[in-house]
């Protein structure tokens, strides 16, 4: 998928889609809608089928606006990078996405039965934690995806998991303020985190799937491919051996700011296999990339050298990763299983 001439909501690209199925089976994408300015809107499309590879997406429209005033800064605005999962239990799509606002990037959730209609469930709420010694409200957090089952939460119960990605530098929107890590955390770079809502909370009431508490951190950068921070990127896939978690890896030179234009960085694919009994415990991770930015769509764009998985979706038996290609478009790419 690539930005349609003349689509002003498209004008800075299409990229990093969520995906769902619609209640008759058909296959879509989420895909982000970047308009003038930095604007960014959650979009439907169908995607086409060819001997059951995806090559192409028929648009319908779109699903998510910035709307709310929590969505919009002064200067900013935006709904952006969804993850959608699709949680049999609850018989629902739940939709994580990125509001920048005011405060800049914050996580949001909306749910829907059948990928048009959205409720949104507002901002999340990331419970004080005693003994982390920091409020991670006060941060900004991106990389947010929910578990499709419930897991086995720190506290024995079972409870739906979401990954997420918080940034401990406040400076580039309060000038001055810096660093504040969280008790125990040694390492300023962005990593993976993982926080729980009970089971028995989301049955007693949907709204309280933004209410996440018991946040552990599950992992930091590793490895040459992912030096400068790692995020999660699909929804987990249960695999015989736990849990696999595809996710970006960045490498390059990140000035201060957020500004992705000015950053000369390159994104990778890389994976991780969590324990199915604790989610918090990594049991295998990759050394090397699965997928590097080689083609020309993923080495140029409006932010080059970039693949950026956000969804995985099987079709006649084979699993496919959507991606997004250098913050300027949308692929696809095969994901198999090695013996």
């Amino acid at each position: 998928m690539t930005p349609e001439p003349g689509d002003d909501l498209e004008a800075e690209g299409v990229l990093n889609p969520a995906t769902g199925h619609t209640p008759d089976g058909t296959l879509y994408l989420l895909p982000r809608l970047v308009a003038a300015g930095n604007v960014s809107r959650v979009g439907l499309a169908e995607v086409e089928l060819k001997d059951g590879v995806p090559v192409g997406v028929r648009r319908e429209g779109v699903v998510l606006a910035p709307d709310e005033g929590w969505e919009r800064g002064l200067n900013n605005a935006g709904v952006e990078d969804p993850r959608v999962t699709w949680i049999p239990a609850l018989n629902t799509h739940v939709m994580t996405y990125v509001a920048y606002g005011p405060l800049g990037p914050k996580p949001a959730l909306a749910v829907s039965r059948d990928l048009r209609d959205w409720q949104r469930l507002g901002p999340l709420h990331f419970e004080y934690q005693p003994g982390l010694d920091t409020d991670l409200n006060l941060f900004p957090n991106k990389d947010t995806v929910f578990f499709p089952e419930p897991v086995t939460g720190p506290d024995g119960r079972p409870a739906y998991a979401m990954l997420h990605r918080p940034m401990w530098d406040l400076g580039w929107f309060r000038e001055g303020e810096g660093v504040h890590l969280p008790a125990g955390v040694t390492d300023d770079r962005p990593g993976i985190w993982v926080s729980f809502v009970p089971v028995a909370d989301v049955e007693r009431d949907l709204r309280n799937l933004v209410h996440l508490r018991h946040h552990r951190l599950v992992a930091m950068s590793q490895y040459p491919f992912e030096e400068l921070k790692i995020g999660a990127g699909p929804a987990p896939l249960r695999v015989p051996e736990g849990w696999l978690v595809i996710h970006h890896g960045v490498t390059g030179e990140q000035p201060k700011g957020f500004d992705p234009t000015t950053q000369k960085v390159s994104y990778a694919a890389g994976a991780l296999l969590l324990d199915a009994s604790d989610v918090t415990k990594v049991i295998a991770r990759t050394t090397e990339p699965l997928l590097v930015p080689e083609t020309e769509e993923e080495r140029v764009g409006t932010v080059g050298n970039v693949v950026f998985p956000t969804a995985i979706e099987e079709v006649d038996g084979v699993r496919y990763v959507f991606y997004g290609m250098a913050d300027a478009a949308i692929g696809v790419a095969r994901l198999d299983r090695l013996s």
